[in-house]
C-alpha cells in the first residue's frame, strides 16, 4: 500500500505542479497583456520559460524548507498524509480557478498537510513537530502583513516614478514602459518559479523520505528539473480565467503603474527567497501590489466589492484546505 500511495502521490503532484502554472500564470501575464505591453503568446512564453529557470534554481530553497519547517510520520500514514494534502490544496485549486479568483497554492498545501496531520495525530499516529509554528510563519503571518506591504510599497513607489517622468508626454511615457514590461514580467515568473517550484520540490523531498527512498539530496535537481518543466507546461496552457479577474475586472493600471506593481513584487520574491528563504505566495503579492499602484491615480481604477471577495477568499484558503486534508485523510485512512 506503501507504493500505491507513493505513485498516487508522485501522479497528483505532478498535476499540482502542472496547475500551479496554468492558474498563477496570470500574475506574469495580466497586466502586460492588459496594457498591451506584450501579445497574449509573448506573454505565455515569457513567463513559461522564466517559470522554468526559476524553478531549476530553487534547489537550496527547498532544501531548506524539507529540512527546517516539521516532521511528521513516515511510512503509509506519513505519504497518506501528504498525498490528501496534495488532494485538497489541489481541488481548492481548481474552485478558486474556477470563479476566476487568484488564490494561494502555498497556503492550501501547507494548511492540508497541518489539517491532515493533526487528523492523523488524533487516529493514535506519530505526533507531527513543528507543524504549527510552519502555520504561523508560513501561512498566517505572510497571508496578513505580505499583501499589505506590497500594497503599500507599490502606492509610494508610484511617487517618485511619477516625479521622474513628470516632463515626459503621456504617449512617451507609455511608450517607454510598456517597453519595461517584457523585463518586469519575466522577473516576476522567475521568482514564481523559485517560490512555488522549491514548495513542490519540498513535497517530494517529504514523500522520498516518508517512503523510506534515497533522500540524500542528489535528487534535488533532477526533482527541480521535472518540477520546472511541469509548471512551464501549466503555464503556457494560459490561465486567462484569473488574468481577466485581475486585469479587468479587479482594477486597470496604465503601463507606469503595471512596472511598478511588477517590479514590486519581483523584488520581493527574490528577497524572500534568495534572502531569508522565505515562502511567499506570488497571486496574492502581485494582486497586492496592482490594487496599490493602481489606488494611486487620479480616477477609480479598483473594484472594492471584488478585492473584498478576493481577500475573504484568501482568510479561507488556509481553513478550508485543513478541513478537506483532514476529510481526505479519514477517508484514506481504512487503507492504512
Amino acid at each position: 500500500m506503501a507504493l500505491a500511495f507513493f505513485i498516487l502521490l508522485c501522479l497528483f503532484t505532478a498535476t499540482f505542479a502542472v496547475f500551479n502554472g496554468l492558474r498563477d500564470a496570470s500574475s506574469t501575464v495580466a497586466v502586460a497583456v492588459r496594457t498591451r505591453a506584450l501579445t497574449p503568446t509573448v506573454a505565455v512564453l515569457l513567463a513559461g520559460v522564466f517559470n522554468l529557470i526559476g524553478a531549476l534554481l530553487s534547489g537550496g530553497f527547498a532544501v531548506s524548507l524539507q529540512t527546517q519547517v516539521f516532521n511528521f510520520a513516515s511510512g503509509t500514514t506519513g505519504l497518506a498524509i501528504l498525498l490528501a494534502a496534495v488532494l485538497a490544496a489541489l481541488f481548492w485549486g481548481i474552485y478558486q480557478w474556477w470563479i476566476g479568483y487568484p488564490s494561494s497554492s502555498t497556503h492550501a498545501l501547507i494548511s492540508g498537510i497541518a489539517g491532515a496531520a493533526w487528523v492523523a495525530g488524533l487516529k493514535g499516529a506519530s505526533p507531527s513537530t513543528g507543524l504549527g509554528e510552519a502555520v504561523v510563519w508560513l501561512v498566517l503571518l505572510p497571508l496578513l502583513i505580505s499583501p499589505v506591504f506590497a500594497f503599500v510599497f507599490s502606492y509610494l513607489v508610484v511617487f517618485p516614478v511619477a516625479w521622474l517622468s513628470r516632463y515626459a508626454q503621456p504617449n512617451d511615457i507609455n511608450r517607454r514602459f510598456r517597453r519595461i514590461q517584457g523585463i518586469t514580467a519575466s522577473a516576476v515568473a522567475f521568482g514564481h518559479g523559485l517560490q512555488d517550484g522549491s514548495r513542490t520540490v519540498a513535497l517530494m523531498l517529504f514523500a522520498l523520505s516518508a517512503a523510506g527512498l534515497s533522500n540524500s539530496g542528489a535528487e534535488v535537481w533532477w526533482l527541480t528539473s521535472a518540477v520546472g518543466l511541469l509548471m512551464m507546461a501549466g503555464t503556457l496552457l494560459g490561465g486567462w480565467r484569473i488574468s481577466y479577474t485581475m486585469a479587468h475586472r479587479l482594477v486597470r493600471v496604465d503601463p507606469m503603474r503595471a512596472v511598478t506593481a511588477q517590479s514590486v513584487s519581483a523584488l520581493m520574491l527574490f528577497v524572500a527567497g534568495f534572502g531569508f528563504h522565505l515562502p511567499l505566495a506570488t497571486t496574492q503579492l502581485t494582486t497586492a501590489a496592482v490594487l496599490g499602484a493602481g489606488a494611486n491615480q487620479r480616477f477609480a481604477a479598483g473594484n472594492i466589492r471584488l478585492a473584498g471577495r478576493i481577500m475573504l477568499f484568501w482568510l479561507l484558503t488556509p481553513v478550508s484546505s485543513a478541513v478537506f486534508g483532514g476529510i481526505l485523510y479519514l477517508a484514506l485512512s481504512p487503507l492504512l
